[in-house]
């Protein structure tokens, strides 16, 4: 089981990035997928997530109107774009896998991806 994700890197304030989660191992179906972020000198927090059919995305309050996330389960991929980003947002932002329903405790998940870093600077 693998959770890779990619697309990370440094962007200036009210730029856009888009990470892509790439998975295998095991059956995306069955798994709400979700995206979380750790700044430095903090806890690990929620950013998002995807329901296992991809019809329910749910967004942390700090994120909302400015990040979308998405799945291709054909791919095996799943996307978080994120738009308008503040410096706030510079963090390693982890993918997640969750057998079932989406939860914004990290506890719950069964995968984790290795990160990425996003650094929003000028």
């Amino acid at each position: 089981v693998q959770l890779v994700e990619s697309g990370g890197g440094l962007v200036q304030p009210g730029g856009s990035l888009r990470l892509s989660c790439a998975a295998s191992g095991f059956t995306l179906d069955y798994h709400a997928f979700g995206w979380f972020r750790q700044a430095p000198g903090k806890e690990r927090e929620a950013v998002s997530c995807i329901s296992t059919d991809g019809v329910t995305m749910t967004y942390a309050n700090s994120v909302k109107g400015r990040f979308t996330t998405s799945r291709d389960n054909a791919k095996n991929t799943v996307y978080l774009q994120m738009n308008s980003l503040k410096s706030g947002g510079t963090a390693v932002y982890y993918c997640a896998a969750i057998i079932a329903g989406c939860s914004d405790d990290d506890e719950w998940y069964d995968y984790w991806g290795q990160g990425t870093q996003v650094t929003v600077s000028s």
